[in-house]
């Protein structure tokens, strides 16, 4: 008797010890918020452990997909930071909205390349890196069911963000014929009227393309009319070719009254690891995205703030340095991309090329297949939003050797473009 009940009592133990496992294994009782199952997966996170995968086979990767600039961050911009990190003024918290150092190297950018004049207490605030502004801009905005306008394809965080508010997306599909720009005309009135922001960036991330100063015009004209706030990205400013001067919607008359500008000292400064950005413009607009911020985070470490206002007073020498660099790798690859057949026209700005895929091939299969054969990184055009399917985005990240081995691989695994083989 004693035994069986010893057994009984053992076996409830085991059962419930199963049972306690089952549940902190499984887990299948916790979910993630709709707000997060509803995003389209990250292919940039999924290229990331393919990568890993690729490099633990000891592949020698070549990775042009993320754009993350190769070399180190000017070296004037890494002594300020280290003289800040050894000022003990600087280890406490610092202003919600930025130094005053940095917002004052803000407006100086402004007024020196666009002639526009910032209230530094208002209009200029200081971001975790632009695509943490961009995002939280759409949280601090956008209420369940608002309407948000975004070109497609077009850099993740103009969608997701919005998508994480539970705005409806509207997107406006981008055509190679009318050189990737927003065509105001295919929006309809009934999106117009409902449309709360408008997400837009010139130069553009992924395609290249840039936008001549009437398009602004007119975006500003068709967002006055509707009562919709402008959201520019304009993170290539600096990475211009040719002459070339991307706009900032802030100098088109009437830009500063219902948008704000996002930048970000990634690209131009090699500080992507940084994580440092700013938003400008509208004061009223930048008042919400400040609040939003004050509830979650405590500003950025000073020391870092310190490093990017020398980074934005460097010489103009510094930027034509980096100017000339993006040219001669967008030469140098455009022409090795000709040699195996395809036609690339000359980007005006941005680090990138926006190269069809071979006819046939989803963007997708193509990166992953250059990838398995080569071992050279291409993110995929569906990326961007369904509008980038049939492209892949090339990053102009590393020197011609590193993009000519790049070529030299491709042209050995015979991945051409033949768009012959289709009408044939």
């Amino acid at each position: 008797m004693f035994v069986v009940i010893a057994k009984a009592i053992t076996t409830n133990k085991d059962k419930k010890r199963e049972e306690k496992m089952n549940f902190q294994t499984n887990m299948d009782w916790i979910e993630p918020a709709d707000r997060i199952q509803i995003l389209p997966p990250y292919i940039f996170a999924r290229l990331d452990k393919l990568k890993a995968e690729a490099t633990e086979k000891g592949v020698d990767l070549i990775d042009l997909g993320m754009g993350n600039p190769g070399g180190p961050t000017p070296e004037p911009v890494v002594e300020a930071a280290v003289a800040a990190l050894k000022n003990p003024d600087n280890h406490g918290y610092p202003p919600f909205e930025g130094t005053v150092a940095f917002r004052s190297a803000i407006a100086n950018w402004y007024r020196c390349r666009y002639g526009i004049k910032l209230n530094l207490e208002t209009e200029a605030l200081a971001l975790l890196g632009s695509k943490e502004g961009l995002t939280h801009l759409a949280l601090a905005y956008v209420n369940p069911g608002d309407v948000v306008l975004t070109p497609n394809p077009t850099y993740p965080a103009h969608f997701r963000g919005p998508l994480i508010a539970g705005a409806q997306v509207h997107s406006i599909n981008l055509r190679p014929e009318n050189d990737w720009i927003i065509d105001l005309g295919e929006i309809p009135d009934r999106v117009a009227e409902q449309a709360k922001i408008f997400y837009f960036n010139y130069p553009s991330n992924p395609t290249g393309a840039v936008a001549p100063r009437e398009f602004f015009e007119d975006l500003v004209a068709f967002a006055r009319k509707h009562e919709i706030m402008l959201v520019h990205d304009l993170c290539y400013a600096d990475i211009a070719f040719d002459g070339f001067r991307p706009t900032s919607l802030l100098e088109i008359p009437g830009g500063k009254d219902i948008g704000v500008e996002f930048n970000s000292m990634s690209k131009t400064y090699n500080m992507a690891g940084w994580r440092v950005g700013y938003a400008a413009g509208n004061a009223k607009i930048l008042s919400g995205l400040r609040t939003l911020k004050n509830n979650l985070d405590y500003g950025i470490f000073a020391a870092i703030q310190a490093a990017a206002a020398t980074a934005l007073n460097l010489p103009d020498s510094y930027l034509a340095e980096v100017r000339e660099r993006y040219r001669v790798r967008r030469d140098f690859t455009i022409q090795g991309l000709k040699d195996l057949g395809w036609n690339v026209p000359k980007t005006l700005a941005t680090m990138y090329l926006w190269v069809p895929c071979p006819p046939g091939i989803s963007s997708t299969d193509f990166a992953l297949s250059v990838l398995e054969k080569t071992g050279v990184v291409l993110t995929p055009g569906n990326a961007f939003g369904t509008g980038g399917e049939g492209y892949v985005r090339i990053s102009l990240i590393h020197k011609c050797d590193r993009l000519g081995e790049a070529l030299h691989r491709l042209k050995q695994a015979n991945i051409r473009y033949q768009p012959e083989l289709v009408r044939a």
